[in-house]
């Protein structure tokens, strides 16, 4: 099977247009975006895609059309996992694999309630994962409707079978990281953090990289500081940690209303509007903390990282 790589996966958004279709030119410039930020991977038809907004069709024609204008060289690992029962997940997943992907992502919280055991979980998924053609497999701890968190022996499962090789950590817990990784160490499965305030301490433990919302922002800010960590260069990466740390209090804003201003700020004609939040929450004084962050992310590349 194929390795995933290593590095930066934005949790890639979808641009639409002011009368709510889905904005085709939006996305291809924001692939041509995340090319020029030098990301290794995007996630797509993720939670920030507003992927439970989004019909079957529009999944699948948005999937599509990324894998025919992708960026040579970049992988793509995607979801569209929404339904509640396996059989429709099944016939969803085998249409999304099909366009090419690298590897599909499961929901955590797909398989089983939310009072239901990890016993449930586990049968549930391996019973969609049997059904479809060989790929490598991923899990996404997605906070909607609620959010299930993977236990490191329910990963060490995973990684047993083999054919796991993704987990988009929501945990924000170092303690927890740890023991998530201890489980899968040695194996395929790679941890891919979403938490921006425990990154640089999640790549000290032995983690893959970063998969969060904030790489609609900065994610070249995120590279960096996996190249300043990889190179023994720790004064940088702490300094970069406390930046990226601090500026990811903006997910608590209106997201993903925010990130699309943020990229029109960076040049992309992209609208604001969404499905999932109002664009009126992206108040005056909320437009000016992007900018404000937008500026400062300049000055941050023209000082520390010039």
């Amino acid at each position: 099977m194929k390795t995933i790589k290593n590095g930066v996966y934005p949790t890639m958004i979808t641009p639409f247009t002011d009368d709510n279709k889905v904005d085709y030119n939006g996305i291809l410039s924001l692939l041509q975006w995340y090319e020029y930020r030098g990301v290794d991977g995007i996630f797509a038809i993720c939670q920030s895609s507003e992927i439970f907004y989004l019909s079957f069709e529009e999944r699948l024609e948005i999937l599509k059309f990324i894998m025919a204008n992708k960026p040579e060289g970049m992988d793509i690992v995607a979801s569209g996992h929404v339904a509640d029962d396996l059989e429709t997940q099944i016939k969803e997943a085998k249409a999304f694999i099909e366009t090419g992907i690298d590897a599909y992502v499961f929901i955590s919280n797909r398989f089983a309630k939310e009072d239901e055991s990890d016993e449930v979980l586990f049968k549930n998924m391996l019973k969609v994962a049997d059904a479809l053609p060989e790929i490598p497999f991923g899990v996404y701890e997605c906070p909607y409707p609620y959010k299930r968190l993977l236990t490191p022996e329910l990963l060490k499962e995973m990684a047993e079978d083999g054919r796991f090789h993704f987990l988009k950590d929501t945990c924000c817990n170092t303690e927890m990281l740890k023991a998530k990784h201890e489980a899968v160490r040695g194996s395929n499965l790679k941890i891919f953090n979403a938490n921006a305030a425990t990154f640089l301490e999640s790549l000290r433990m032995g983690c893959s990289g970063y998969s969060g919302v904030m790489a609609n922002f900065h994610p070249e800010l995120y590279s960096q500081l996996i190249k300043a960590f990889n190179d023994g260069n720790i004064k940088l990466a702490d300094k970069l940690q406390n930046i990226v740390g601090y500026m990811s209090v903006t997910e608590c804003q209106c997201y993903p209303v925010n990130a699309k201003y943020y990229l029109s700020l960076d040049g992309l004609d992209i609208g604001f509007h969404t499905r999932s939040r109002n664009p009126g929450e992206l108040t005056e004084s909320r437009k000016l903390e992007i900018v404000q962050m937008y500026e400062f992310t300049k000055e941050i590349k023209n000082s520390i990282l010039k």
